[in-house]
């Protein structure tokens, strides 16, 4: 069987915990990424950054980048709008960073800030995170929901890692105004929701099932996969770890998994232990865990973290 890259006609990449942590690459992640030769799509549920911004990023680190290659969760929320039939010009309240107000100018709707700004009806808000969001901010989300506009959430990560710790992500945020009118978003943009994906796909110009998602987290990268009816790659380069993966629930269960992103060039007839042979014993685990063999769980859960101690030895 030919390497892991070479199945799919793209890759949609999370950002962060797979290709960088902070200001910097995670290791191994540039050399495996520039050496591809399928397109990437990044996709993040990052919705305070421009695509711009990231792209500057990626390319401070040594990537080719532009861009055109990245989407974030607030562009997602701008083509939903879109796909709701919100008209050209319509003014959205824009709540978060820089990135929510420039994804909605570039989709052509008019962002405000303020509903005193509008001047009109402010048919819908997009609710995303920033580092400066206030309480006035959320408080005039409310009222636009309240209205009766349509709401949507670019994410709902309810945490956010940070240097100093773990802060409130936008799905704390967005539980507030929630809270305050009584009623969940009419829409979730980024993931575990398909959007996110359904996007990357369409700029792309691929269905689903030719793209290969890779990310570092279950509950949100590999779950939007899940809906989005895309195979996936973890990575265990950020947040969650080989036993996370073996007790994760089916709408969790990545198609394939590896120590970090030299796995997409693992060639499985190079004779030694392979992706496929880690990603077998892993499926070896979940296929006992649900048919209630638990006698054999133990032992193919070693085996599943012998293959991945070889893999990450190499």
């Amino acid at each position: 069987m030919s390497a892991l890259v070479d199945r799919y006609a793209a890759l949609v990449c999370d950002l962060d915990g797979v290709v960088y942590r902070g200001p910097d690459a995670v290791p191994h992640a540039v050399e495996a990424l520039s050496s591809l030769s399928v397109p990437v799509v990044y996709a993040t549920n990052n919705a305070s950054r421009t695509p711009d911004d990231v792209a500057t990023h990626l390319r401070e680190l040594g990537l080719d980048a532009e861009p055109a290659d990245v989407v974030t969760s607030s562009q997602a929320a701008a083509w939903l709008l879109g796909r709701d039939d919100v008209p050209d010009g319509a003014t959205v309240l824009a709540v978060g960073g820089a990135g929510v107000a420039a994804a909605l100018d570039e989709a052509g709707l008019r962002a405000v800030r303020r509903t005193a700004d509008a001047g009109g009806d402010v048919l819908a808000v997009v609710q995303g995170y920033g580092p400066d969001v206030t309480a006035s901010d959320l408080a005039e989300a409310a009222y636009v929901a309240q209205a009766g506009a349509r709401w949507v959430a670019t994410n709902t990560d309810a945490t956010l890692p940070t240097e100093r710790g773990t802060a409130p992500g936008n799905g704390s945020l967005v539980a507030a105004v929630s809270r305050a009118v009584g009623r969940e978003p009419d829409d979730v943009a980024g993931k575990p929701q398909p959007p996110l994906y359904l996007l990357a796909a369409d700029r792309l110009g691929l269905p689903t099932e030719r793209v290969l998602a890779v990310g570092d987290r279950l509950d949100t990268d590999i779950e939007g996969a899940v809906r989005a009816g895309t195979d996936s790659l973890l990575v265990l380069t950020g947040v969650d770890d080989l036993d996370a993966v073996l007790d994760a629930p089916a709408e969790r269960r990545p198609t394939f998994v590896a120590p970090d992103l030299r796995g997409l060039h693992d060639d499985p007839s190079a004779g030694h232990p392979s992706l496929d042979a880690l990603c077998a014993a892993v499926a070896a685990v979940h296929a006992a865990t649900d048919s209630g063999s638990t006698d054999d769980v133990g032992a193919l859960r070693e085996r599943a973290h012998d293959l991945l101690r070889e893999m990450a030895a190499r």
